[in-house]
């Protein structure tokens, strides 16, 4: 920037006060006042915008760098997945995939678990579902953890004092 000492800001001054003269010098000197604010807004907002950008970009690299690293990881472990499904389907089949020349020529046919614990309707039985929850969830829960007859439950509930009465006393 420029360097403008006391003496040179009083020699300008003088010249200022010599053609602009005294009437004018207060006017002009709140017009160049606010012009140069003006610009130093506008300097300061452009080197804001600047760094913005700066910023921005980086970000977009680091975002792409970040989506490229999980969609490595998804890949590898979609790999491993279907690498050890594979596996285990051969060793519930009892053949080799690699041998009968590759994945999906199976002769077997092996059912998933979903499949093999679907009732009628293709809705999964109730006690399939009852089961798939740990006893401390179901206490926790309120959740019955097993089922009573009516028989039992009015046995359990019947005073044990007395004589067993029946319907026609």
């Amino acid at each position: 920037m420029i360097d403008l000492g006391i003496s040179k800001l009083a020699l300008i001054g003088a010249v200022a006060l010599v053609v602009i003269g005294p009437e004018r010098l207060p006017k002009v000197a709140r017009t160049v006042g606010a012009l140069v604010g003006r610009a130093q807004r506008y300097i300061n907002d452009v080197k804001a915008e600047v760094s913005r950008e700066v910023e921005l970009d980086e970000l977009r690299k680091m975002r792409t760098e970040f989506e490229d690293a999980a969609r490595d990881v998804e890949r590898t472990i979609h790999k491993e997945v279907h690498e050890h499904s594979q596996a285990l389907n051969d060793a519930l089949t009892g053949t080799d995939s690699s041998a009968q020349g590759g994945p999906g020529q199976d002769s077997g046919y092996v059912p998933s678990w979903d499949m093999a614990h679907k009732a009628h309707n293709g809705r999964k039985s109730w006690r399939v579902k009852q089961g798939a929850r740990p006893v401390w969830y179901k206490r926790q829960h309120n959740v019955r953890v097993w089922a009573q007859s009516g028989a039992a439950r009015v046995k359990r509930h019947r005073p044990a004092t007395g004589p067993a009465r029946s319907f026609f006393d």
